[in-house]
């Protein structure tokens, strides 16, 4: 039996964070970062049966062209996402009465519809990647055993093409879900080798008035190359949300607008437009 203090309950019966019942959310659901994004994706929906915001947490539930499909805001960050996915996990695979693990397991389907920053001017702004693999720079992870799901050859790479600090962490690398991929692969999207940070600022190597410990980290990254493979983007959720579904059974994809080019200095001209593009995409595909 899972203690009180371990797996927390709302008065009602919900989940902590989250405040959510196993009812109220479908099978496919997709994570945004903005909590006002949720409306964005659920606009295009026919209907909408339930709603609830917790937080930063906003969640929405409802039929989109006869799907039942979830919106949930993440909010910023691995930290973030290990609240969420262990809390939607334990919605389907816990039995809240008994707190115990339910026999038959249930996988979820976790599209993230995210913006990101493009490494390579050859990922231009207002273009779209499809995670293919992702490198975790963050140590949240490591809380738990990923030895095996992570890509040891990669990240052994990355750390010595980089000259990585392992007093930052060491990088772990995660596939996406290969059935996931095959599915919303299109020419609309590149697949691509994105990086995921556990800041904005410093851990991305921007710099404003605090020096950083590795001045040189971008440009390391974007050179870095593995059987052809480069690091395409950073941002701070695909890798946490690759790794946490690998090893509790779900399956994801991260679908990234990028709105900022890195290499090139560039924004995006009119980022809303891009994101509401691959929204519509997005629910095409998945229909």
């Amino acid at each position: 039996m899972i203690a009180a203090s371990e797996l927390i309950l709302n008065p009602d019966g919900s989940i902590y964070h989250l405040n959510l019942k196993p009812e109220n959310i479908a099978q496919d659901i997709i994570f945004v970062g903005d909590q006002d994004r949720v409306e964005k994706v659920t606009a295009y929906f026919e209907s909408i049966e339930f709603s609830t915001q917790k937080r930063e947490f906003k969640t929405q539930t409802g039929i989109y062209k006869g799907k039942r499909i979830s919106v949930i805001s993440t909010g910023i960050g691995p930290d973030n996402i290990d609240i969420v996915m262990n809390e939607l996990d334990a919605l389907v695979n816990i039995d809240f009465a008994t707190r115990k693990t339910k026999e038959k397991l249930y996988p979820l389907n976790i599209i993230r519809i995210g913006t990101s920053g493009s490494l390579q001017s050859s990922v231009p702004v207002d273009s779209f990647v499809m995670s293919q693999y992702a490198v975790g720079l963050d140590n949240m992870l490591h809380s738990y055993c990923i030895d095996s799901i992570s890509n040891t050859e990669i990240e052994s790479a990355f750390i010595e093409q980089t000259n990585w600090d392992l007093q930052k962490g060491k990088p772990y690398v995660i596939r996406c879900c290969k059935a996931l991929e095959d599915q919303f692969c299109s020419i609309e999207f590149q697949k691509g080798f994105t990086a995921t940070s556990g800041g904005f600022y410093g851990p991305q190597g921007r710099v404003l008035r605090l020096k950083i410990q590795d001045p040189d980290l971008n440009r390391k990254m974007d050179q870095f190359s593995f059987n052809g493979m480069q690091i395409t983007n950073l941002e701070m959720e695909t890798a946490a949300i690759y790794g946490l579904a690998a090893l509790l059974g779900h399956h994801a994809i991260s679908l990234n607008a990028i709105v900022a080019n890195r290499a090139d200095g560039t924004f995006s001209e009119n980022p809303h437009e891009t994101i509401d593009k691959l929204i519509r995409y997005a629910l095409y595909k998945l229909i």
